[in-house]
């Protein structure tokens, strides 16, 4: 897509929530160090993961032929989760197998994508799939499934993508214009939820948002559990269409971050887990050595960002794929083709 025709409005968001991506990870280690970070660890999981899966189910609109979907997700996932196998057991030297049923680190939302690109042409014939969507989502977290194929999150976060999914472009330029009444109703939600939460006694931890634990683990009731994740449903939602009204629609120099969200996606997890086993980010605990820590992380967002890991995730995802999953010949449009997903560049996935 040339740069006169290119949206940089999903440039943009995507750049905010890929650098909130790495700085959610960075900060996991410390953010019970001191109250900045554990502040900031709250609003970057009530939104991003959920926004970026929102932007995905957007630029899923036109079904992708099964080979195509192999190639740029199933291929990839197995070539991503060798090398995450090959760091932590020579260079890490941590004690995992290679468990291909449960995806190591990020590498779950690759599984998700899969699944949500597969089945949702299918079940938008169903009247009232959102409904069914919510549902699944809220009950999974009575199961134990931990990380088993990704079904917790899988599910927990398959509305989002069904929303956008749904969602139109011009969608986003009425909600700027509603930007004050949407901020205003996102700070009453919030308010009564701290409110209510405080009244009944109800243990909350970020956890809540990430979709992977059950109930049980969290502390929570089975009927407190499912209470609690569907306002966290609400808290998304309204912050994705809250920080939407603030993205600009213009070119920024942090524009390409947005383009070239794969490489650093998968990179920066490569980096988090060799420092993660060291007992540095362990030890941030000063608020100027989180500040330090926020800025290495946009120093890591753009340094992957480069040429260099942007070829690379375009060649695995380029890798040939046996004729007998039916690829179909021609050229393919979707989510990863810039012509129809405004993405333009190689190497760019819809997150």
């Amino acid at each position: 897509m040339s740069t006169k025709n290119r949206d940089y409005f999903f440039d943009n968001y995507k750049a905010l929530l890929i650098v909130l991506v790495v700085v959610g990870h960075f900060i996991e280690p410390c953010y019970d160090n001191n109250l900045f970070l554990s502040g900031l660890k709250w609003v970057i999981f009530s939104f991003h993961m959920p926004a970026f899966i929102f932007i995905s189910g957007y630029f899923s609109k036109k079904k992708l032929p099964f080979g195509k979907l192999v190639q740029k997700l199933v291929i990839p996932y197995f070539v991503y989760e060798l090398l995450y196998y090959f760091l932590y057991v020579f260079i890490i030297h941590k004690d995992t197998g290679l468990y291909l049923a449960r995806p190591k680190f990020s590498l779950w939302y690759i599984m998700a994508l899969f699944f949500w690109r597969l089945v949702t042409p299918y079940l938008k014939k169903i009247p009232g799939h959102m409904f069914i969507a919510v549902t699944a989502g809220l009950l999974v977290g009575l199961t134990e499934l931990d990380n088993f194929f990704s079904i917790p999150r899988t599910l927990v976060f398959f509305p989002f993508f069904l929303a956008g999914y749904h969602f139109e472009r011009d969608w986003f330029e009425k909600i700027r214009v509603q930007a004050g009444k949407i901020l205003a109703v996102l700070s009453l939600y919030l308010l009564g939820c701290l409110l209510l939460a405080y009244s009944f006694k109800i243990h909350l931890t970020p956890k809540i948002f990430y979709g992977r634990y059950s109930y049980h683990e969290m502390g929570a009731g089975d009927g407190e559990g499912i209470l609690v994740r569907l306002v966290c449903y609400g808290v998304s939602f309204l912050a994705i269409f809250a920080v939407s009204a603030m993205i600009s629609r213009k070119p920024q120099v942090f524009s390409i971050l947005g383009q070239r969200t794969m490489p650093i996606y998968l990179f920066h997890g490569l980096a988090y887990s060799v420092l993660s086993a060291t007992p540095i980010l362990e030890s941030v605990s000063e608020i100027w050595q989180g500040v330090l820590l926020i800025g290495f992380c946009l120093l890591l967002s753009w340094l992957f960002s480069m040429d260099g890991p942007n070829r690379f995730v375009t060649k695995v995802s380029s890798l040939p794929v046996p004729s007998f999953f039916g690829s179909g010949p021609g050229k393919s449009s979707g989510p990863f083709s810039g012509k129809a997903s405004g993405l333009g560049r190689k190497g760019s996935y819809p997150m």
